[in-house]
């Protein structure tokens, strides 16, 4: 029997982990005394987006999907916060913060967008978000 996981289809989820994947290169480079400070900290948070997103838009009411895209956007501003402070301490450069900084805006865009679709809807039970 072959599960359909319908939220692996959708441009937020994929943006998400390629998110995730990026995040996890640039903390590759902070130095090896952060292995369980920062870095912890921010793959948490990170980890957090995709997997509030396959959460949420696995629940069958609006409410809950919009729910956990709250939390997915929350962990997503987290993750911007915390990247820039290794800018401040020099883990990482501006301009590899900018690069993330603009992934992540567009992320936020997306979930914000679903947010509405989802709050706007009047059927409690219409899933129909494409992005």
């Amino acid at each position: 029997m072959e599960m359909n996981y319908s939220y692996r289809k959708l441009n937020v989820y994929k943006y998400a982990i390629a998110l995730v994947v990026d995040t996890y290169r640039l903390i590759d480079t902070f130095p090896k005394t952060e292995m369980y400070a920062l870095s912890d900290q921010l793959r948490r948070a990170i980890v957090s987006v995709p997997s509030n997103i396959a959460e949420g838009l696995s629940r069958t009411s609006n409410k809950e999907k919009s729910h956990f895209l709250d939390i997915a956007y929350g962990s997503l501003m987290e993750t911007h916060c915390q990247l820039e402070i290794a800018v401040d301490l020099k883990y990482i450069s501006e301009e590899e913060f900018r690069i993330l900084e603009k992934k992540i805006d567009e992320e936020a865009a997306i979930i914000a967008g679903m947010r509405k679709k989802l709050t706007d809807t009047k059927a409690g039970n219409r899933s129909d978000t494409n992005n």
